[in-house]
């Protein structure tokens, strides 16, 4: 054909056929955000091996003490109306005690203990096993309450601006202002002695003011950072034109926070909760060292950690078992975190 003609080819307009429209046009499976962050995060070696870490870790602290025939509290070699046995204290790591023993030569089956036992007759590792339950239960838990105080105060400062966002800010940089670790001693130590009389013959009396005054210290001071990461991202939202389209169209300031601005910060939500997790343990880990942490006879790995200095010249294993534990889940929270962030921060994205 000349192709200086001025006539048109009508064979260019023919409908094109299945195998060309399937050479022209290749397609790729749908997905979402989330499914892309999670095929990004697979590939994550080191935040994968920390993740099934962590899984291992709870499972542990979750299922163990259903089979193990000691509890945390049971002292070992103390039987009513009969004379302590104190061949049970301070036992070193697969030893046994004089009954024990015996029972042994008359060819009975006795559990070991792992850990040995500690100066009081109780099986060390159910001891570690119920002290990694608690630190982790109570990371999760004081994440929460961080998370749902930082989402709400950041996202009404974002969202609103002017006066109210200027108080909530002035606010944050008081406390932010604060030495940390010292209101956090004296409000610990407030708290526990307050808290006891009040929660005493309620349901909360279980849990301990220890407990509860951990939470409630979480609640005062850690919500700072949470509300001002939220705030930034819902300030660049906000002007956004689905929010005003949301505006014009009646909806209100709750709804659009609820259904537009929120759910575009999730990813930097999932994040800072998972890198807020393993302060949480460590800050519940030194309060419980001090002394201000769970009530005795339950135990968590700082108070564990406390009790082990001691006997730290007989009995250093007491001491760097507990820190290990601790170590091995802060460790492994952190690399997740930083797995979760590279995997679901759009601006960190290749």
């Amino acid at each position: 054909m000349n192709k200086m003609s001025l006539h048109v080819d009508v064979d260019a307009f023919l409908p094109a056929t299945d195998a060309e429209k399937a050479y022209m046009v290749q397609m790729r499976p749908s997905s979402t955000f989330f499914k892309d962050g999670v095929k990004r995060l697979v590939k994550n070696k080191v935040a994968l091996t920390s993740f099934i870490v962590i899984v291992l870790i709870t499972l542990s602290s979750i299922f163990i003490p259903v089979f193990w025939p000691y509890s945390y509290d049971n002292m070992l070699g103390v039987t009513p109306g009969k004379p302590v046995d104190s061949s049970y204290n301070n036992l070193a790591p697969f030893t046994y005690g004089r009954t024990e023993q015996k029972q042994i030569q008359d060819g009975a089956t006795v559990f070991p203990h792992i850990f040995g036992t500690d100066s009081s007759g109780r099986d060390y590792f159910i001891r570690v096993v119920y002290g990694t339950r608690i630190s982790l239960a109570v990371g999760f838990f004081a994440s929460i309450i961080v998370l749902v105080i930082g989402m709400t105060i950041g996202s009404i400062a974002g969202y609103c601006g002017g006066k109210v966002d200027l108080i909530i800010m002035r606010i944050v940089d008081i406390i932010y202002s604060l030495p940390d670790m010292l209101m956090v001693i004296l409000l610990a130590s407030v708290l526990k002695i307050g808290l006891a009389p009040v929660i005493d013959g309620t349901v909360f009396a279980r849990i301990g003011s220890n407990i509860i005054s951990l939470f409630i210290v979480f609640g005062v001071l850690y919500w700072v950072s949470m509300s001002r990461l939220i705030r930034g991202q819902i300030l660049s939202l906000r002007e956004q034109e689905y929010v005003l389209a949301s505006r014009a169209a009646g909806a209100g300031g709750h709804w659009i926070i609820t259904k537009h601005l929120l759910p575009n910060c999730i990813s930097v939500v999932i994040i800072s909760t998972a890198l807020q997790i393993p302060s949480a343990i460590f800050t519940e880990s030194y309060l419980s060292f001090l002394g201000l942490g769970v009530n005795a006879p339950m135990p968590s790995l700082g108070s564990l950690a406390s009790d082990a200095l001691n006997g730290i010249t007989s009995y250093p294993y007491r001491l760097v078992i507990p820190a290990v534990v601790i170590s091995l889940i802060v460790l492994s929270l952190n690399l997740f975190g930083d797995g979760l962030r590279d995997a679901f921060d759009p601006k960190l994205r290749t």
